[in-house]
């Protein structure tokens, strides 16, 4: 329990609005929350400071369920460390996003009939400049309307001033330190965005394709290859097989004829070759495929290079021109025409990488380009979860990142764009290369040229937990927030940025890791499982919802579906459920506050108490434990459940509907359950705050008169238990539950009243007759009251009047088909505890399952039995 409520002034309780209408209250109280600075970190605070920083979205995007979904989850822990007393800070930004803005402002310019290269790099940068302050950070009002708990006084874009100069600063340090490099290499090449692309931006699908098998040479100096990319064999010049392989060690070291060319091209031995895999031979065309070139490497091949930019086709006549695609069933026909092709596989099902922001089909292509070379900075960053400076939860992630982290390639960092961090490399006319440093004055002269590529965006998100806090220069900042805390994302990006981040973190602040915790979410999936996306019917937009049900049902129905690492579904029906629950939220304090609710004054003495108080009580603080419990191991599902089940089932439900009879009777009594349920509510609201925090909020200063819950303290758990209240409450859930569904069995309706007999003497439900009454619609038993049922239950009584009421036929056989279903049950689960064999192989958790199946049963006989014996003979 929290003594806050005792410290917070009281203001004179206004009745509430008999409806809660989200739109009246979420927008205003937003404003409000940010007016005062809630949300704005103090540096020089002496509390413990606690970091989040944002996934930074692209400055092109708009609010979906998967960022509503993440920010949900960090605005959670942000608002409770704040309320413990922490110095919190949750740092918003935006990303530069550089394919996917550039095309954007591309697309505009095709409307206008002209492209980039008529403006030219300086005036089309400048075009994108003023394209993202007219159209970019749409998400950022939107994270407003979700109810983000950011710094807005530390907003940061990955193009502005300061974290510019954090990405010349490490570039130049990378570059010095041999850790940057120029090389000509194979990298995936888009031809429709005309830039390389890193191998996590390549999504691979399975196309239908066509695999052709080609006979090289002739006569016994031939062999067949087989090949998906016809078109490919221009630029081939070589065939490999494997050193060992009998059949072709005639062929090895000579010379044989290319089809359709007038080359002729050798016969190499490389182990790389699987002598198993198809007919054993392969052909090498070392400038546009990745393996092909490591043999080409290995032989001292060279590299023809047969396409552009466009994927057309740059040489041998016939073929000039010719679009890749339009390329390979033209290669085919000719080879057809020259008898080469030896047999036709189509479709042939196989793996295609494709362009993961316009879906082209990817292009390995020989090509110069700038690379970080990623294996010292990749060790590092698997050396510190590996040590423990850094937890991934939930752990079996920790597979997934090794696998990258420990297998990782050379990084190609340079993008073909004009969109981006232009790299900081000047070639001079005698051959001079060199890299300026951000306080650095460029070389001058003629001949003096800057590398016309841009930096592949996920460099500068690298960055992100540091240069977003003053790195490089040492500010109050970074000293105070660096390390963050966690990083909340989606598991999958954590090859595109959460190893990016490691790697460059380690590096540039000395070994110290950018953040103590990788909490990793799953994806947002509709109800039924499926995949949501803008080309399928299924996609959502958030926003929708939100006006529809409320900013806090959409949080609330998130973060009851976040398991750690799991997908997670989400429908609307679930919306409607979350936005049922703050409308019960909202009804019960206001029917509390009606009914001498209050957090005025001292809690009084349990002594004082009701054992329904003392119940709740020793609820409420289990409760507290159980939450704090499930934050501090990202099980937000967890906690939203038990908050859930708390607020509607023991106090709205249960605690509520108990003490109906107490308020209404008035007296010093009463005046006791008021305090306590003003405690109870007091208490609640401060823990659903963090996942649903416009409702709560509204409720608790009106509750409590207190500012505001973003500022307010978290609850503690004071310690106490009354377990013997605990029980005595069950005892009364036990007998109005059971009457309840009997009830309902016999057709009753809810309000309806019935005369009753309730024995109860001897057992603690006596001192609760009167709620059990209020609760079950029973009238005293007056005269001639006739017993037509009797139900024993939690060791009391309880005769039913049912005469006119009930058919008596249909509850024996109601009773009688419960009674066959029990001792079937109870057969079944004896046939497996008496089974040695089972018993030897059974898990412990099986067999007590087993064993709790079987008292189940036995109980659900007895109760059975007496309720046939209790009815009226016919």
């Amino acid at each position: 329990m929290t003594e806050n409520a005792q410290q917070q002034p009281t203001a004179p309780i206004t009745e509430l609005p008999t409806q809660y209408t989200p739109a009246e209250v979420e927008g205003t109280l937003y404003e409000r929350w940010a007016e005062k600075g809630y949300f704005t970190a103090d540096a020089k605070s002496d509390k413990p400071p606690y970091t989040i920083v944002i996934p930074p979205p692209n400055v092109t995007g708009s609010l979906h369920l998967g960022h509503a979904f993440q920010h949900t989850l960090m605005d959670a822990l942000t608002r409770r460390k704040r309320m413990q007393g922490y110095e919190a800070l949750w740092l918003p930004g935006m990303d530069h996003a550089g394919i996917a803005t550039q095309n954007k402002v591309e697309q505009q310019l095709a409307e206008e009939g002209k492209s980039r290269h008529d403006l030219g790099r300086e005036e089309f940068v400048e075009r994108v400049w003023q394209w993202k302050e007219e159209y970019g950070g749409r998400i950022l009002g939107q994270m407003r309307r979700l109810g983000d708990g950011v710094d807005w006084s530390r907003e940061r874009f990955t193009m502005d001033e300061g974290l510019s100069k954090a990405v010349l600063t490490i570039f130049k340090r990378l570059y010095e330190d041999e850790l940057i490099y120029r090389a000509e290499r194979i990298i995936n090449w888009c031809p429709r965005c005309l830039t390389a692309i890193s191998d996590i931006e390549v999504e691979y699908q399975e196309d239908a394709g066509e695999l052709v098998s080609i006979r090289y040479g002739e006569g016994e100096d031939s062999l067949v290859v087989a090949t998906t990319r016809a078109e490919t064999m221009l630029g081939d010049t070589a065939v490999a097989v494997h050193p060992d392989d009998e059949r072709y060690q005639h062929l090895i070291g000579k010379q044989i004829k290319l089809p359709l060319t007038d080359r002729t091209i050798p016969v190499v031995a490389d182990t790389h070759v699987d002598p198993a895999f198809g007919t054993g031979a392969v052909k090498v065309t070392p400038a546009h495929d990745p393996n092909d070139f490591e043999i080409g490497r290995r032989h001292d091949l060279p590299s023809l290079a047969i396409m552009d930019e466009h994927g057309v086709i740059t040489v041998h006549g016939p073929f000039l021109g010719l679009d890749r695609f339009e390329a390979r069933s033209t290669v085919v026909g000719a080879l057809k025409e020259q008898g080469r092709i030896v047999a036709e596989k189509r479709p042939y099902m196989h793996s295609v990488g494709h362009c993961s922001r316009c879906k082209t089909t990817v292009e390995p292509r020989l090509s110069m380009q700038w690379w970080v070379k990623v294996g010292p900075l990749a060790k590092a960053a698997g050396d510190a979860v590996r040590d423990g400076r850094v937890k991934i939860h939930p752990e079996d992630m920790s597979k997934r990142y090794f696998d990258w982290v420990d297998n990782m390639h050379d990084w190609c960092i340079s993008r073909q764009l004009w969109w981006g961090h232009r790299i900081p490399i000047w070639y001079g006319p005698d051959g001079e290369v060199v890299c300026v440093g951000p306080d650095e004055e460029p070389p001058t002269g003629e001949g003096w040229t800057q590398d016309s590529d841009v930096l592949d965006t996920w460099f500068s998100s690298g960055l992100w937990p540091f240069s977003t806090l003053g790195w490089p220069e040492q500010t109050e900042d970074l000293r105070k927030f660096y390390p963050t805390d966690v990083l909340l994302t989606g598991h999958d990006i954590i090859f595109f940025w959460v190893a990016r981040m490691m790697m460059f973190g380690l590096y540039a602040m000395d070994g110290q890791v950018p953040f103590h915790t990788i909490a990793l979410t799953g994806l947002v999936r509709d109800e039924f499982g499926k995949k949501m996306s803008k080309s399928n019917p299924n996609a959502v937009d958030p926003l929708v919802w939100m006006d529809a049900y409320g900013s806090d049902a959409v949080r609330f129905t998130l973060a009851n579906g976040a398991n750690p690492g799991a997908d997670v579904p989400i429908g609307e029906d679930w919306v409607k459920a979350s936005r049922n629950f703050t409308n019960k939220i909202w009804n019960a304090t206001r029917f509390a506050l009606m009914n001498g609710a209050t957090v005025e004054g001292p809690l009084p003495d349990a002594s004082e108490m009701s054992a329904t108080d003392r119940w709740i009580l020793s609820r409420l603080n289990t409760t507290v434990a159980q939450v704090d419990a499930y934050y501090d191991d990202y099980q937000f599902a967890k906690l939203a459940d038990a908050l859930y089940h708390f607020a509607w089932d023991e106090v709205f439900d249960w605690y509520v509907e108990l003490s109906k009879t107490t308020f209404f009777a008035g007296g010093e009594q009463a005046r006791v359950s008021g305090r306590v349920l003003g405690e109870v509510l007091d208490v609640t609201l401060r823990l659903l705050h963090p996942v649903i925090p416009f409702v709560t909020d509204a409720l608790w200063t009106t509750l409590t008169g207190g500012e505001s819950l973003v500022i307010g303290e978290w609850p503690a758990d004071s310690g106490f238990r009354d377990k013997d209240a605990e029980l005595e409450i069950e005892l009364v859930q036990r007998v109005v539950t059971e009457v309840r569904r009997f009830r309902k069995d016999q057709g009753l309706k809810d309000g309806q009243k019935v005369p009753a007999r309730l024995e109860l003497d001897g057992t603690a439900l006596a001192p609760h007759e009167a709620a059990i009454r209020q609760l079950l619609r029973l009238q005293p038993e007056g005269e001639g009251f006739a017993a037509t049922a009797t139900l024993p239950v939690a060791g009391a009584t309880v005769a039913l009047d049912l005469s006119g009421t009930i058919d008596v036929a249909a509850e024996r056989k109601r009773l009688a088909k419960d009674l066959a279903a029990a001792e079937k049950e109870k057969a079944q689960a004896n046939a497996k505890l008496g089974n040695e064999a089972f018993l030897a192989k059974a898990p412990d958790n099986v067999v007590d399952k087993i064993r709790g199946r079987l008292a189940k049963a036995d109980e659900d006989i007895a109760r059975v039995l007496v309720q046939l014996d209790g009815l009226p003979q016919q």
